[in-house]
Order: structure tokens, then sequence, then C-alpha cells
């Protein structure tokens, strides 16, 4: 269950790439800008409680980063992220492949989505960049760890929290009362929260991808010029997230097709950030989800895209993902056991089919060490029976898809990568289409 990151470097124009310790250095200097790094998740005593975060006594950053060996890229990627997180460190790990046999260099990142969700890993990454080749030097660090509190003290802080939340769920209807415009709003969220039950709770159709997986990982990839996406977006007047939802329908059809299957409709989430204006930089979990069904049952590429942004368009609209925002903060109401079932149920292969999920990235040029930023790929975390996840993110002026499997349940995993190439091709070919049409009538 990590979000991860592959960003691809450019060699500098002038000397050669940075070396393995000039890299762990560089890590090593910028770790001070977010505390969580340097933290490890400590187990409430007894499992009475919801673990804490607390700083890492024998914090150290060379057991953090590794160097890989690879000549190519995807042994590299898929060796690093096939291996799990330890437990007994801060939950995040670098590799740095610079020995690449193109004379690039990548930097690959994981940490466990417990810490990060998918815009907070992107945020994560960009720790490690600066915006021109030659950056002032870094801050002096004078980080010191601090004690985290003794097990007593934690037991009484855990027993505390068990009884304080019956009394918590016992004072909203008091705090709602003494606030007229929370009250007000309590029908329109209750209305918002069943609907996202209800479109959870929605069963997903059976598929080869929800079959048992292996510990074993692998990242296909595809790359296109931002602008091809964008054309797609104008010609039809629809969102850049429905075309992203629509180029992955026709690529997860064909793909599906290719292994004797037929094309049914797959039940996805999709996550959405609920973060405030100014909180993009925050760790932890402020996603959402709304969940739609790939049309990968529909041949006709244009018919998938219209269907797509009605759906969508419908949801926003009726903002299920605000509600399923609500439903989860409100677990944090519920006991430890029935918080354990529902995060088992949440993630079970009966509630959605796969993963999509559209992370913004960084518009302007980017640099590492001299280095600048060619690629990123996101890695979006697959759980237990579920093959495969798609990952979408923007950097610079080009589009990067992600798409995470198993590659002993999905071992054509790289044949997705070209149906998706394929699928935006059909949908720019279908665009031209209509813009020829549309002149003539004109």
């Amino acid at each position: 269950m990590h979000v991860g990151w592959v960003a691809v470097f450019d060699p500098p124009p002038q000397g050669p790439l940075p070396t393995f310790a000039e890299c762990v250095d560089h890590i090593a200097q910028r770790v001070n800008r977010a505390p969580r790094f340097r933290q490890l998740l400590e187990p409430a005593p007894f499992g009475l409680g919801t673990p804490t975060w607390v700083d890492d006594p024998s914090f150290d950053v060379h057991r953090h980063v590794v160097q890989s060996r690879a000549r190519e890229l995807t042994g590299a990627v898929d060796w690093f992220l096939s291996k799990p997180l330890r437990r007994d460190r801060p939950l995040w790990q670098v590799c740095v492949a610079n020995r690449l046999i193109d004379g690039r260099m990548a930097v690959i990142g994981k940490a466990h989505h417990c810490m990060v969700d998918g815009i907070a890993a992107v945020e994560l990454a960009t720790l490690l960049v600066d915006p021109e080749p030659d950056p002032p030097p870094p801050e002096p660090d004078g980080w010191v760890p601090q004690p985290g509190p003794p097990a007593v003290d934690r037991i009484a802080n855990a027993l505390g929290d068990l009884a304080g939340r019956p009394l918590d769920v016992m004072r909203v209807p008091a705090r709602l009362v003494r606030s007229p415009r929370r009250l007000a709003e309590v029908p329109d969220r209750a209305g918002r929260a069943a609907r996202a039950l209800l479109n959870a709770a929605r069963p997903a159709r059976r598929s080869s991808l929800n079959d048992p997986i292996s510990s074993l990982r692998h990242l296909g990839r595809v790359s296109r010029p931002l602008e091809d996406l964008i054309s797609i977006k104008r010609r039809f007047d629809v969102k850049l997230n429905d075309v992203v939802l629509a180029v992955c329908a026709g690529g997860v059809r064909e793909f599906l097709r290719e292994r004797g299957e037929r094309g049914v409709r797959l039940k996805t989430m999709v996550p959405v950030n609920v973060r405030g204006s100014g909180a993009a930089a925050e760790l932890g979990n402020r996603i959402s989800f709304m969940f739609v069904d790939l049309p990968c049952d529909e041949p006709d590429a244009v018919r998938r895209l219209r269907e797509l942004h009605m759906t969508t368009s419908e949801v926003k609209r009726s903002r299920v993902p605000e509600g399923a925002d609500d439903v989860m903060r409100s677990l944090g109401f519920a006991p430890i056991p029935v918080q354990r079932l529902a995060s088992k149920l949440i993630a079970s292969p009966r509630a959605f089919n796969l993963t999509v999920s559209n992370i913004p990235g960084p518009r302007e040029p980017l640099y590492m060490l001299g280095c600048e930023l060619a690629e990123a790929y996101p890695v979006v975390p697959i759980a237990d029976r579920h093959a495969l996840s798609i990952g979408v993110t923007t950097v610079g002026d080009g589009v990067y898809f992600g798409l995470y499997a198993d590659p002993e349940s999905l071992p054509q995993g790289d044949a997705l990568a070209g149906a998706i190439d394929r699928s935006i091709d059909e949908l720019m070919d279908a665009a031209e289409v209509s813009g020829a049409e549309h002149l003539i009538l004109a």
C-alpha cells in the first residue's frame, strides 16, 4: 500500500550525472522540510487506540536511500516497488538509478499510504527538486529527535480516547443547536452522505482484475504530449479528467478483449482531492472518492467519453465526494474494530474493480542536482485482489500514465500501455473528424 513516483532526469548539459553519494547528501538536506520523513508509527499499547507519529531516535537517511545497479529503467522500478516498506522505521524510501544505459538518471520514491495520499506524495517528491539548476545552499538543520510519551501516558491517552468517543458523538447535537448555519446544513449533508453510501454499496462486477495477487509489482508507462488530451477536451467540451477516464476505458477494454474476455462495465474508484485552498502541502490523507463505471462494454470511443462526462458531472453536482468525506470523517467516532471492518470493506473487490487517479503535477521546469526532470510517472497503490491501478499526472508539457500491476496476475501488463496509447489516438482521430464536420456545416 505504498504511494510512489518514478522521476526520470536528463543529464546536466555539462558534466556527469551526480554520484550516488551526492544524491544521498542532497536527500538528507531536504528531509528537514517535511518532519514526517523522520517519524515512525508507534502502535497503541495493547491495540487500545490508534497509532501515533513519534520521532525516530535512530533516524539515518542511509537506511532510506538505496542504489539500483540496473541498467534498464523497468528493472530498477520493478525491483524497488516489489519490496515492502519496513515498519520499524519511517515509512518511506528512495531508490537512485544513476547507471541507466540511456545516460539518464531515475529517482524512484515510495511512502506508505497511511503517511501520504497521491497529492501529498507529489508534494514530497517536489521537495527534492528546485526551479533552477543551481539552487541556493540549504538552510542548516538542527533537528533533534523528541522522545515519545511514556507507555503509561500512551495507555492513559488511549483509554481516554476510547471513553471520549461516545461523549464526542453525544456533543454533536448540542454543537448543531448552537450553530444555526450548521444546523441548516444537516439535511443537505445527510443527503449527500446517503448518496455516497449508496454509490459505494453498489457491488462491482466479477473481473479477472480482481483475482488473488502476489507481492510482485510492475509499472507500465505511457507518455504523451499534454496537448493531445487538451485537444480532445476542447473538441468535445468535456473535463480533462473525463478524457483521462475515457482513454483508460478504451485501453482496458482492448486489453481485456486481447485476453479473451468480453468488455464489461468496471466499477472504478476515482480519488478526489478535498483539501481546502492553500492546504495542498499538507501530509496525511485528505482525499475522498467517487465511483464511476468505466464503459468498457461500449465499442465507440466518443460515446464512452460522452457517457463518462455525464456521469462525472452528475456525481459532482450531487456532491457525492463531499458526502463520502463526511462518511469517512464520521468513522473517526466509531470503535476501532468498526473502523478496521470498514477499511476492509472499502478495499474489497466487491466494492470496486480498479482505481484511476488523476494527480496534478508541477508545470514549470524542475531540476535535481543540475539534472532537468524529463518524465514523472505516478504509482497508485493496489489493495489485495486488485491487480491494477492507473495513475496519471501532468508534468511540464507532458502527461504520464503509471500502470501499476501485479505481473503474475496480469503478465501482459505492458500490452495495456500500448492499448491506452491507441485509445488516445482513437479519440484524437474522432476529434479531427468532428472538427472537419463542424467546419463543413459552418
